[in-house]
């Protein structure tokens, strides 16, 4: 059953407000190349954009997300949200590419909202509609991280990079308000001290393996998914010599994939999330190889990115799942533990590409990429064998010793 506090209007706000939080961090991808022109730096000096954006975001994950396990979520999201609006603000207006870099990091710490708003929903949602409701949240993250690219490639069309971030700041401004008057205040199941609260996020990696393998699973995908978008922003510039505003379009291949993300949920409500992972991981490996095609097909090129987005999502909405059935009462700081390590992805994936591209081409990036891919597939297959090994354990136990009566 439903809990009462989360009716359709207040799911679609979550969702609207995990994507439109973290949207915030991408909106430079797509202009990359426009930037580097404007203030008068290297391709992959550009690329650090993307980075210090990134950056700003995992210290957001790792300082202020597990305040949602202590604090009022709608206060926290909220006054996170106001704070993006004025960063995003500065951002249009700062004069040199060192303070523009400073500022995103600012507007990436501020984006981590985001993280708190899945959590939020998780803890909302009756048990057997936890993975419907996580997934329908999370497309709306995805969806945010992909329109993005589309939403600011046209802003910038019409007024140029700096108008992205103005817009920017009224729409998470007026989210906000529309925060704080329509999600419910719940009290936070944490009664523990700051300090301790950071703390635990470090006992919880050390008393879940299984944490501990979503969380390298996790950065390898979020590792491909920056590289594969930072990339391609300087292959549709440089070989296809398209504008901000078509580079912007391509986003929308990437948000075909992410409408893929509610099924995954679904089938891990259904218990079978193991093969939505694999599907998920064999997807990525697919797309690299469309990818590295489309570097003279722009057929295979967009093919490529639908596969592509749909491994990403399917591989994050299936590691977030699991992870929330892990300890109920810590999802706060079980995300800030995975999304730390999500980050940390992002941001070596970001750098290498952009150097990479720089050095050797699109087609070494698809190859490191496809290598990421399996070692990953390597990996969930290793975390497959111990989970079931674990639960073959724990079932001989019960045999074995049967509870007596009394």
């Amino acid at each position: 059953m439903s809990s009462p506090s989360l009716t359709p209007p207040v799911v679609l706000l979550l969702s609207v407000t995990a994507g439109t939080a973290v949207a915030s961090v991408y909106f430079v991808q797509p202009l990359l190349d426009t930037i580097a022109n404007d203030l008068n730096v290297s391709a992959g000096a550009a690329g650090l954009l993307v980075t210090a954006g990134q950056i700003g975001f995992a210290f957001g994950l790792a300082l202020l997300v597990p305040l949602g396990d202590l604090l009022d979520r709608r206060r926290l999201i909220a006054g996170m949200l106001a704070v993006s609006a004025l960063v995003s603000l500065a951002a249009g207006l700062a004069p040199t590419f060192s303070v523009l870099c400073v500022v995103l990091v600012l507007v990436g710490i501020t984006s981590a909202a985001a993280q708190i708003v899945v959590p939020f929903a998780a803890s909302l949602a009756a048990e057997d509609q936890r993975g419907r409701v996580t997934g329908t949240v999370m497309s709306g993250l995805l969806l945010g991280i992909l329109l993005a690219r589309t939403i600011s490639g046209a802003i910038s069309e019409i007024g140029g990079w700096r108008l992205v971030f103005f817009v920017a700041a009224i729409v998470v401004g007026l989210l906000a308000l529309l925060v704080w008057r329509m999600l419910p205040s719940v009290t936070a199941p944490a009664t523990t001290s700051y300090a301790g609260l950071l703390r635990s996020v470090l006992v919880l990696v050390r008393e879940h393996p299984v944490l501990r393998g979503r969380m390298a699973l996790g950065l390898l995908s979020m590792a491909q998914f920056s590289a594969m978008w930072t990339a391609s922003s300087f292959l549709l510039a440089r070989t296809y010599h398209f504008s901000d505003g078509v580079i912007g379009l391509f986003g929308l291949a990437g948000a075909a994939g992410a409408l893929g993300a509610p099924l995954v949920g679904r089938l891990a409500d259904r218990g079978h999330g193991h093969h939505a992972t694999t599907a998920a991981w064999l997807c990525l490996l697919t797309g690299w190889g469309l990818l590295a095609w489309g570097n003279h097909n722009l057929t295979a090129l967009i093919t490529g990115m639908l596969v592509f987005d749909l491994g990403a999502q399917g591989a994050q909405i299936s590691n977030q799942n699991k992870i929330y059935s892990l300890d109920p009462d810590a999802r706060s700081r079980i995300t800030t533990a995975y999304m730390v390590t999500y980050l940390i992805g992002g941001m070596l994936g970001s750098v290498i590409a952009s150097y990479t591209y720089q050095l050797s081409g699109w087609t070494t990036v698809c190859t490191l990429g496809a290598t990421t891919a399996a070692a990953g597939l390597t990996i969930w297959g290793l975390l497959h064998k111990l989970i079931e090994h674990e639960n073959l354990s724990r079932r001989t136990k019960v045999i074995q010793n049967p509870i007596q009566p009394s």
